[in-house]
């Protein structure tokens, strides 16, 4: 089947790889957002998919926005019989999703109807959820509420951060996928609608959404602080004698029964339970075991 490829995070990338190398599917395009400034020098990179094809001939494009009447019309010529997407980050309009003869097919990073939305990964893990996994749907114009045609499960690990299930996540895609077309071309692929009455929400994450709530229960930040690893990223503000504030980033902690006295150990004190900081990184300081942050933190450690 003549497939085009849509999408710009690096969990699409095994899935992009594989359409180009199994020759199971004539690739006639990828659609990826531009290319924008990153970090403190404001650097321009690539999407992570375009820098996955650097040295190919794909045709690959880059509208500011999919809907334009000049994409669409690019779209079209094509010809695709099915278009996949996966972490493309804009809404398609009706107008792409008529393109394909026979679907347009997303793969999304949750066990749907749980966790529709853009941060499906992190919100497993905070909910606590033992399972998660990659549900092929065909699209329509909700946010991921289209009807599913199969899914693919993993376990949640006990210490699983928000990086490594991402990762996981995007090594079982290409298989899901497989799967899928191999239906689709035979004609059996089913149509399972989703039950809209258990559905969850994961909106986009900003930054601040990292910053600890310490009246929640130790459980739920322990959840995340791993969910939120490597992005947003946990943190907490410090405030110390003259009232000067830094943050504290927080990439591992631990459960506690209560507080200890031991002052080697950073414990908070939660609404329900306590939690050990393990591994810490105070603005403008390297990261370090928090024993180390305790050695070289003269002030008392105090919340703001």
């Amino acid at each position: 089947m003549r497939v085009l490829f849509i999408g710009t995070g690096e969990i699409g990338v095994p899935v992009l790889r594989w359409l180009l190398e199994s020759g199971e599917h004539e690739m006639v395009g990828v659609v990826t957002q531009p290319d924008k400034p990153v970090g403190r020098e404001q650097r321009i990179e690539a999407p992570p998919v375009k820098a996955a094809l650097a040295g190919s001939r794909l045709r690959i494009f880059q509208p500011k926005r999919i809907k334009n009447e000049e994409t669409v019309a690019e779209i079209r010529a094509l010809a695709p019989d099915v278009i996949v997407v996966m972490a493309y980050g804009q809404v398609l309009p009706r107008s792409v999703l008529e393109v394909p003869r026979i679907a347009c097919l997303n793969l999304h990073a949750s066990l749907l109807p749980k966790h529709r939305g853009a941060a499906p990964i992190q919100a497993a893990i905070v909910a606590g959820d033992r399972e998660s996994g990659i549900t092929v749907m065909y699209m329509d114009e909700g946010l991921d509420t289209g009807d599913m045609l199969l899914q693919k499960r993993i376990e949640i690990a006990p210490d699983e951060t928000g990086g490594s299930l991402h990762d996981r996540l995007g090594e079982i895609a290409p298989a899901a996928l497989k799967e899928a077309l191999a239906q689709l071309q035979a004609e059996t692929a089913p149509r399972i609608p989703q039950d809209s009455s258990a559905a969850t929400y994961a909106p986009k994450l900003e930054r601040e959404h990292g910053r600890i709530d310490w009246t929640e229960p130790a459980a739920l930040i322990e959840r995340r602080i791993r969910a939120f690893h490597p992005w947003p990223g946990a943190f907490t503000v410090l405030r110390d004698d003259v009232g000067a504030e830094r943050k504290l980033k927080i990439f591992r902690a631990s459960l506690v029964d209560s507080c200890s006295a031991d002052p080697a150990n950073l414990v908070i004190p939660t609404k329900v339970g306590a939690l050990r900081l393990e591994e810490v990184q105070l603005e403008g300081k390297r990261r370090m075991s928090a024993a180390e942050f305790l050695r070289g933190y003269s002030a008392p450690v105090r919340l703001a």
